[in-house]
């Protein structure tokens, strides 16, 4: 209750912050702003419809709160890992930033561009942080900290690398969408499904893991510690999976459909359910629940150059001045 309060807290002193800062100039600001609505099938455009002004406004201000709130929640709670989430709200915030000045500027590529690559890949770096969660509530409540065969720490390293390889992919797609030649943005709506897909494959796979530790946790009772943060898991994979079809079905469409051609599934099925994603772990943080030195894996030991009397180790105190030597055995 009292982390719940903390967290609530912390999003309203953000929320205070910001509006105290920005309120003042934002009837002054909107009042000179004149959005200029050009052709949807004018080449030069950046959007197929009228872009609204406000909902981009809007939308920066609800990704900034959550990150400002994750950024002060990761220094509260102690929780390195927590770089990637506040990652990922960062790249949501910059992205539709830059979709406002893309907006005032339809025709220039030196926004929209690298909004819709930020806004492509955020989610990527949410998915990111699942694994990176998840491998540790397994090493914090499981017992032999395996599930389905897998160790905890080599559960986050395989799904990292994984999201790295979908991260590529999409990456090179999202940089060839918005190529004036259409057999280059064809190829790269195909490359970046591809990626998308791979994506979702490996959600799914991680669904499986995840429903094997609810199972394995049910049967050994005890402590239901670790529900909090599952729950709130199956529900950021759910807005996550919601977004991905989303996508799959646009890119499907052509260039020209409804999808497309109307501003709303953008926000209501890409930027809601990704900011909802990261506001579920502002109110649900991780570190509520993995507390202390054992939530976190035991850093390996450095070593010195091994040599043929056996390996000899570096110090764990200053105070120890002679290098500690282990003798091979004698066959």
């Amino acid at each position: 209750m009292a982390d719940t309060l903390r967290t609530s807290r912390s999003f309203t002193f953000a929320a205070r912050l910001f509006f105290h800062l920005s309120s003042k100039h934002f009837y002054y600001f909107f009042k000179m702003i004149h959005v200029q609505c050009l052709d949807p099938r004018d080449p030069n455009n950046a959007f197929m419809y009228c872009p609204s002004f406000p909902a981009a406004v809007l939308f920066s201000a609800l990704f900034g709160l959550t990150l400002i709130t994750h950024f002060i929640q990761a220094i509260h709670y102690r929780k390195r890992f927590c770089w990637v989430i506040i990652m990922a709200a960062f790249w949501e915030t910059a992205g539709l930033i830059l979709r406002v000045f893309s907006v005032l500027n339809p025709t220039s590529t030196a926004y929209g561009l690298p909004s819709q690559l930020l806004i492509l890949l955020a989610p990527l770096l949410i998915n990111a942080f699942l694994y990176m969660l998840m491998s540790r509530v397994i090493y914090v409540f499981l017992p032999d900290k395996h599930v389905g065969g897998i160790s905890a720490q080599r559960l986050s390293l395989c799904f990292v690398l994984f999201d790295i390889t979908a991260f590529l992919m999409q990456a090179g797609g999202g940089t060839m969408i918005s190529s004036d030649t259409p057999k280059i943005a064809v190829l790269g709506i195909h490359i970046y499904m591809g990626g998308i897909g791979l994506q979702q494959f490996f959600v799914l796979g991680f669904i499986g893991l995840v429903v094997r530790f609810h199972y394995k946790m049910n049967r050994l009772g005890g402590s239901t510690e670790w529900k909090r943060p599952l729950y709130t898991m199956y529900a950021s994979l759910a807005l996550i999976t919601l977004r991905i079809v989303f996508r799959l079905i646009e890119f499907s469409s052509g260039l020209y459909s409804p999808i497309t051609m109307h501003e709303a599934p953008f926000y209501c099925l890409e930027a809601t359910p990704m900011f909802l994603a990261l506001l579920l772990w502002n109110i649900s943080h991780p570190g509520q629940v993995l507390i202390g030195s054992d939530s976190e894996f035991p850093k390996k030991v450095k070593k010195s150059k091994k040599s043929k009397g056996g390996e000899k180790e570096l110090p764990e105190s200053p105070d120890s001045l002679r290098l500690v030597s282990t003798p091979s055995p004698p066959f």
